[in-house]
Formats: C-alpha cells, structure tokens, sequence
C-alpha cells in the first residue's frame, strides 16, 4: 500500500537525486506502482518509456551532470499537451493528427531537463468543462470519496495522479478554472499563470483569448519549485527562491469580496474557507469585506460564452471540422449558437472583457490579493450529473469563482484549506493582478505556513487494499 505523502519536497528530492542519494529509476518505478486503475487518471501511459528516461537523468547525475531542476521527477501532462511518443486525443473519440504530438516550449522544457513523463492525464473533451467528465472515455473518479465523484476539470486526471502518488507534478491548463477546479476538488495547489506568461504552443486550444498553462502540485512550495524551473524569466528554481520576498501572513491586507464569490456554497465550502481566514486573522492577517463589482457582469459575459464558445467553435470548424460531428453533448450544448455570432457581437465581448479587467484592477490598491472560495460546489457524485440539467447547473457553478478571476485577467492559485460537510477538500483561491506570478506564491506560501499543506489538512490519501 502507498501514499502520495511518502515522498519529500521537490527541492529535497531534486537534491536528493543530484547527490546519488536516491535513483530516478526507484523514484519513477515507486510513482508507476501507485497508479490505481480504479481511479482512472491516466488516457495513455508508458512505463517503459519513463523508466528509460529516468535512467538517463540517473546517467547525467553519475556523470556530475544535472540537466536541469526537475531531472528524474516524475511528471503528469495533461492530454492537450503534444507529448512525442504519445497520441494526442484532447478528450475526443478520435486520435488528433500527428501536428498535435508536437511538443511547444513547456514540453520541451520537461524533456531537456529530464524530466520523466509518466503519462498523459484525462481531460474534458477540448477543455470545455469544469466538471471532469467525458462520455468518450472513463471520468477519473476523485480519490477522497468512496461513492464516485468527479475529480473537477477540465484537468480531470491531474490531481488524481498527484492524490494516488503516481506522479508528483502535473502540467495542466486553465481557461477558466481547469488547473483551480481539480485542484480544489482533489486537495491539490493549483497555479493559473497570467495570461502571456508561458507560452501555449503545442497545447490544443480552447480559447485563444483566454488559454493559460499551469501547474498543480502537492504544496506551494513544490508549485515554487516547478515555476522556477520552466518560468522562461528563471529556468532555475533557485535563483527564485533567493529573489523571492519572505512574507508573513501579519503583512498581508486581504481583501474577501463576501458577495457574489460566497453566493450559493454548498454545506460547509464558505465555513471551511472562513475558518481559515479566521486562523490568518489570529496571526495579525488584515481582512477587509468589499466588493468587486465587476464580477457580476463578468458571470454575465462568462454566461453567454464569452470569447471562448466562438474561438473554440472556430478552432474546430478550421482545424478539425470532422471532431464537431462527434463532440460530447455537454460540449456541444455549451457552444451554443457560437457558429451563428456575428463579428459585431465578438468584439463588443472582448472589449467588455478589457475594460472590466480594467477596471478591475484599481481594486487591489488597498488590498494585497483578494481571497475566496476557489470553487462553490462539493464535488457532484456521478449520479447528480445524469441529467443533462444536472449537469448544467453543477458545471455552471462549478465554474463560477474561477470563472469570473479568468475573464478579469488575474492570476490565482489555489489551496486546500479544510473539507466541507460531504467531507470533501475545500481550496481557498487567491488572487493577484496579472504578472505577479512570483508574489502571488510568495503570499500563498505565507498562507500555506499557517494554514499547512494538503498533507497537514487532509491526511494521507492510502489506497484500498487490494
């Protein structure tokens, strides 16, 4: 029997490598033993393949060679990525062309580091869900409940990889909440970059507006460590960790928009979250209650598609019109009637998008980050989501609070902070304004020391005997 919580940092583990203290090849073939077919995290996998790789990192280490900070760390990517050596699918039924299999520069990162890939991780069909489910392939289910429940998407095999200890990274991408979604649900760190951050090269899009690249990890501290490594600015964790600033949480004005954002919650979300706020008011925290109007219109814009039901509708119509025909019911009830969107209408929603982040931004002038409930929902069992209108209005709610940060242009992240009353992992969400990636985990790794980390707020995940 295994658990995710057996192995250190990654900043001990990439030392612990470098000093042939520990084999990549024992690491990786540890991670590959924890992979739970019941969970289901993984479209496509390669053990043989991962083992190879981690024996090259075990080669440059006895060379005196390290080819970069994730050398012989066990990876998940998220199957949008172009990986070589693995299909490409992007949640479809069908394999995507051959041009999709090619790696952009956040692959290519993993692979001149040495990084070992262990597989490609389930997504919503073209990331166009929150939920993590997918009629064309098994919905991975979210290890912390034993009746089946979704693990949150469109990242939907990503935290489920990090839960089971099968990977101990994940590449996943975040539109409008897919890293945070399945980061919260699965008691995970979830990292959205800012939009431009990290280039989205070699990712099957979803929307060209609004596409970013992100991380989830076990703790702030591992999602430091993997910024530093594959940030174009760093390209090596620590030259971050030196530069960044240490904060405590007596430091920080929080701002807590208690409308709109703590709306709805089911039974337990807003009192785990306020619970925490509670613990990071006792350590000196300032929390101010205010709002932030524009999150109202924003869930409008978001409502209606958006830029995104159009860009994904056209993407499709280009580039794989064969994949519309075929398209999951929940995605193709979410594209609407984006086919029939005048040009007129399109950009009157972009240049909303640009002046309510606009506006949005003067919002952190009194205030260091705002916090909230990263997602409203407990994690809906399968049965809650048969019907299609179940499905919607989970989906819509699930998407809201991450929603909304998306289309104001901030960067966010995700961690857990407590369980609601299904007992379920609960993430609080903060968020910055656009490029302040480096203090947006500055101020989440002050929160983390207080709060602890999933480990210290969950417990250890142990897989059923078998």
């Amino acid at each position: 029997m295994y658990t995710s919580g057996m192995e250190p940092s990654l900043h001990e583990l990439a030392h612990r490598l470098f000093r042939g203290e520990l084999r990549a090849e024992e690491l990786t073939a540890r991670c590959l033993a924890r992979r739970e077919a019941r969970l289901g995290a993984y479209k496509a996998f390669d053990d043989e393949r991962s083992l190879a790789i981690a024996r090259a990192a075990d080669a440059a280490f006895a060379a005196g060679i390290s080819p970069g900070a994730l050398s012989g760390i066990p990876i998940s990517v998220k199957d949008l990525y172009g990986v070589p050596g693995y299909p490409t699918f992007a949640g479809s039924s069908e394999r995507l062309p051959e041009q999709f299999e090619e790696p952009g520069p956040i692959v290519e990162a993993l692979l001149s580091q040495l990084a070992v890939i262990v597989g490609k991780t389930h997504t919503v069909e073209f990331a166009f869900g929150g939920l993590g489910t997918n009629p064309h392939w098994p919905t991975p289910h979210n290890p912390w409940s034993k009746e089946p429940r979704v693990p949150g998407g469109s990242s939907a095999g990503a935290g489920v990889s990090l839960v089971e200890g099968s990977a101990l990274l994940a590449l996943g991408t975040d539109t409008a909440g897919s890293v945070r979604i399945p980061a919260s649900f699965t008691g995970n760190v979830g990292l959205k970059t800012s939009f431009g951050r990290w280039s989205t090269d070699g990712v099957v899009p979803l929307s060209r507006s609004l596409d970013t690249t992100g991380l989830l990890a076990r703790s702030v501290g591992d999602a430091l460590w993997a910024f530093g490594a594959l940030d174009p600015s760093w390209g090596e964790p620590e030259a971050l960790l030196h530069e960044l600033p240490e904060l405590s949480a007596s430091e920080l004005t929080l701002g807590v928009p208690t409308r709109f954002f703590f709306d709805d919650c089911d039974a337990g979300v807003a009192e785990a979250v306020e619970q925490a706020l509670a613990t990071l008011e006792a350590a000196g925290a300032r929390l101010i209650e205010m709002d932030l109007p524009e999150a109202e219109p924003a869930y409008a814009l978001f409502r209606e598609g958006g830029p995104v039901s159009v860009e994904l509708h056209h993407f499709l119509a280009t580039r794989l019109p064969g994949w519309l025909d075929t398209l999951d019911p929940n995605v193709r009830a979410r594209l609407g009637d984006a086919a029939q969107l005048s040009a007129h209408e399109y950009l009157s929603r972009l240049e909303l998008l640009a002046e309510l982040a606009s506006q949005a931004a003067a919002r952190f002038d009194a205030v260091d980050a705002f916090v909230t409930p990263t997602v409203a929902i407990t994690p809906p069992t399968f049965v809650e989501l048969e019907a299609p209108a179940g499905y919607a209005s989970k989906n819509l709610l699930s998407l809201r609070n991450t929603g909304v940060i998306s289309y104001l242009g901030f960067c966010a992240l995700s961690l857990p902070c407590g369980r609601d009353a299904a007992h379920m992992p609960v993430g609080l969400q903060i968020v910055l304004p656009s490029g302040d990636d480096e203090r947006l985990l500055a101020v989440g790794s002050a929160l983390e020391q207080l709060l602890g980390d999933g480990r210290a707020i969950l417990g250890e995940y142990e897989a059923p005997a078998e």
